[in-house]
């Protein structure tokens, strides 16, 4: 069984966008009959995120944590216990390809660190131009990459177990994850095959994430992760070249 775990606190205006996009994914022809268990767990969520979660066929797991890799660490748990052989991750400000799952096991490898494509610069008023330009000037979106996000990242489960799971981290909780699975060993594939985009958002939960490194490169210029070229249907990117 695959499981997908997705983090929410307060998400109500993407949920249902991320969860169409999941489980069209959870469908995808070459993943055969291999069944696929997705929970959504709701953060301290105040809004309408859990009962438009409650209405796709998901489980929804409640934690009053206010805290990503906890959040996380409850949902792969959740996985875990239910039987997954691969945990995938994303962001329920993120909505992945039809073919995110079947491209991300295809790579053969224990730990899967996609890319991802950026959408919404316009949330950045008159300085989207700028906010959009820096980042597709540092991203590279290629095979190969160094990126680690929490909204493109697949695990399998033992790999996952030996390290001991997400730390109970308020951001980078992926990059603590994918660091200490690096230094046991675990084979990666830093991959842009497996296809997911995120919002362009320039302010989220806490400081110090994708939203604020975003904002960074808007305001100084500079480096950040950036946006991505035109998608075939698949939801691939036309080259494989970095940007």
């Amino acid at each position: 069984m695959i499981g997908v775990c997705i983090p929410a606190h307060n998400e109500e205006r993407h949920i249902q966008d991320c969860l169409r996009a999941v489980t069209r994914a959870a469908r995808h022809r070459r993943l055969g009959r291999e069944a696929v268990k997705i929970v959504v767990v709701l953060d301290h969520c105040m809004d309408r995120t859990a009962p438009f979660a409650a209405a796709w066929p998901v489980d929804c797991v409640a934690i009053q944590a206010r805290n990503v890799g906890m959040a996380r660490a409850a949902g792969a748990q959740h996985l875990l216990r239910a039987g997954a052989r691969w945990l995938a991750f994303t962001d329920a400000d993120s909505r992945v390809s039809p073919a995110w799952l079947a491209d991300q096991l295809s790579l053969d490898a224990e730990v899967v660190c996609g890319t991802v494509s950026v959408t919404g610069w316009e949330a950045h008023g008159a300085l989207a131009q700028r906010a959009q330009r820096a980042f597709v000037r540092h991203y590279q979106d290629c095979d190969g990459h160094r990126h680690v996000h929490g909204a493109n990242l697949g695990v399998a489960a033992q790999a996952y177990r030996r390290i001991g799971g997400f730390a109970a981290l308020a951001c980078s909780e992926d990059q603590a994850l994918v660091d200490r699975l690096e230094q046991g060993g675990a084979r990666i594939a830093w991959s842009c095959l497996p296809r997911v985009t995120t919002s362009a958002r320039p302010h989220s939960r806490v400081e110090g994430g994708f939203a604020s490194a975003l904002r960074k490169g808007r305001d100084e210029g500079a480096a950040g992760p950036g946006v991505q070229p035109e998608r075939d249907a698949d939801g691939r990117a036309p080259s494989r070249h970095c940007l």
